[in-house]
């Protein structure tokens, strides 16, 4: 009887084991086997697969939230503003519908407080700023 009970115990530890080793290494390449993106940032690379269209299209492919109004006490219409090369365009979504992709080098979303941070007040809605290309 004893030796049943020791094996049954050792073939529960080693099954457990194998579990938590196998479970350790599915959530170490993030489930999806490329790199994890950046959900703040368009990179040059996202950018090559859509190049025919604006980058107002692009962001709302592949980051719609970024174009989401927040903000509780006016209904979340708070939209990001646009920010080129460190300049403020006003309306995000206004200005990112001129913007070709193949001038943008990378596109990085900024939240409320973050952009209010790094460009002053007024970005309620945060802020979506532009790296033009190196031409």
């Amino acid at each position: 009887m004893r030796t049943i009970d020791s094996r049954s115990r050792f073939l529960f530890v080693a099954a457990f084991a194998l579990l938590t080793v196998l479970a350790a290494c599915a959530s170490g390449t993030g489930g999806g086997g490329g790199p994890r993106r950046n959900p703040n940032i368009i990179t040059l690379e996202e950018l090559a697969d859509h190049t025919t269209l604006s980058a107002l299209d692009v962001v709302r492919r592949l980051r719609p939230r970024w174009l989401q109004g927040r903000g509780a006490g006016t209904g979340g219409t708070n939209l990001p503003q646009l920010i080129v090369d460190g300049a403020r365009m006003g309306n995000a979504q206004e200005g990112l519908r001129t913007l070709p992709v193949s001038d943008i080098q990378e596109l990085r979303y900024l939240n409320a407080s973050d952009a209010t941070m790094r460009f002053g007040t007024n970005f309620p809605g945060g802020a979506i700023m532009v790296t033009s290309r190196a031409r």
